[in-house]
């Protein structure tokens, strides 16, 4: 799998991209709330999977800490998030740790299954 490879490759600029993509995405200040809170859980989940898969494609050595880094940086995004207008959620973190964990392990299995069997 071309893509797969190439992701593992060069999965730190691209995690960095992804990091500074979701800062901006949750950071980024809103004219005003939006009416409904709460309905934005799949959105958080796919972000942090797809933030975290570059890393479990490549498995480095200190992989706990990875996903540690990841959960917090969640952590840190929703408690800031109540000072740009917008809302700060613990199921948000919930979502964000379920898509760091997820998208990890899928990560890991792709490389097991896709570029170690070769």
């Amino acid at each position: 799998m071309p893509i797969i490879k190439s992701i593992q490759q060069h999965w730190k600029p691209i995690t960095i991209f992804l990091l500074l993509v979701i800062a901006f995405l949750s950071l980024y200040p809103l004219p005003k709330l939006p009416e409904f809170q709460g309905t934005d859980k799949t959105y958080h989940l796919v972000a942090y999977f797809l933030l975290a898969l570059p890393s479990g494609l490549k498995n480095p050595n200190k992989w706990i800490l990875f996903i540690f880094l990841f959960i917090i940086f969640g952590g840190v995004i929703e408690m800031i998030q109540p000072y740009v207008n917008r809302y700060g959620e613990w199921l948000d973190f919930f979502a964000n740790t379920i898509g760091v964990i997820s998208g990890f392990f899928v990560g890991v299995i792709l490389n097991n299954k896709f570029l170690t069997s070769h």
